[in-house]
């Protein structure tokens, strides 16, 4: 991979945000909210609403509101909550770095299990294996995220009591406890995803495990695991890693339910707050954030597409 790909792509990120950055703030201007009651109340005078607004810059062209507001951004600067009064980047970093966690533990756990899954179906394509991997996936895949979580909580935490069903402690605090939280919404999320993605192994080494490099592999004499790890696997895992990359995007975003259901104090948690609460800066603040770690896995799933493809180059 070349200096010159990797610092054009850098400059293509810094161009999507920027274009988020455009839509958000434009899409905040016409939520029917007023910063100025929102922090300081209904019941706040005529002039003191006034003196805040101009404080602010409210008063000032949507186009100056932007580029204050950007350049604020480029220094680290989110801006303060109308909710909490408190700046707005420490507490979505940290929102950030919760859902980051259950996003590294359930992908870890998918790619344990999927992939194995996936391997099982495609070697044992049409017995049984295939079909008990293919009825899991389906009814993994038809099952709504509230429905699996519910489902989760009443077997593990209410019948056996194994595990705690709501609550969030932080890692560094207690890493038993923490632990034993993270299990239940780790698993309502892997089993999601471990339903796609052994799908997309099955079908992927499928095709290639029929291709003609393959058969000529088994000519030159090599056994069944080197042309099944060595060469087929690693070209059927490269549809997979886009999977991947787009599920960070979902799991940052789109598991809002789980994290509703068992408590956890995630950036997709913290967003929905902030739209209730018509929270303007903590709004741009978390779609901003949102979109840049989904920008960058983007741009890690590339390399890893290089490193497991050494024909795959970027110049």
């Amino acid at each position: 991979m070349s200096p010159a790909y990797v610092l054009k792509r850098i400059l293509l990120i810094g161009y999507t945000l920027l274009v988020v950055s455009l839509i958000v703030f434009a899409i905040t201007q016409v939520l029917p909210a007023d910063a100025a009651v929102m922090m300081l109340g209904e019941n706040a005078t005529p002039d003191a609403l006034a003196a805040l607004r101009a404080k602010m810059g409210l008063n000032d062209p949507i186009w100056m509101q932007y580029l204050h507001w950007l350049s604020g951004v480029l220094r680290g600067d989110l801006g303060v909550s109308m909710r909490t009064g408190q700046p707005v980047a420490p507490a979505m970093l940290e929102a950030l770095g919760r859902s980051l966690l259950l996003a590294l533990f359930s992908i870890t756990l998918m790619l344990a299990v999927a992939i194995p899954l996936g391997i099982v179906a495609a070697v044992r394509r049409g017995r049984a294996a295939d079909l008990g991997v293919g009825f899991l996936s389906y009814v993994g895949v038809s099952l709504p995220e509230f429905v699996t979580a519910t489902l989760i909580v009443l077997v593990l935490a209410e019948w056996l009591q194994w595990l705690p069903a709501t609550g969030y402690v932080p890692l560094t605090e207690d890493p038993l406890r923490g632990l034993k939280h993270l299990v239940l919404p780790v698993l309502t999320v892997s089993l999601i995803l471990i339903a796609h993605v052994s799908r997309m192994v099955r079908s992927e080494l499928v095709d290639v495990l029929h291709s003609d490099y393959i058969r000529a592999a088994r000519l030159k004499g090599l056994s069944k695991r080197q042309v099944l790890f060595k060469h087929a696997l690693r070209n059927a895992l490269l549809p997979t890693i886009t999977i991947v990359a787009l599920d960070v995007g979902y799991l940052l975003g789109g598991v809002i339910v789980v994290e509703e259901i068992f408590a956890l104090p995630g950036i997709g948690r913290q967003l929905i707050v902030a739209i209730q609460a018509r929270d303007l800066p903590s709004i741009q603040a978390g779609a901003l954030i949102m979109a840049t770690t989904y920008a960058i896995a983007n741009f890690l799933a590339d390399i890893a597409y290089a490193w497991l493809d050494r024909r795959i180059q970027y110049d």
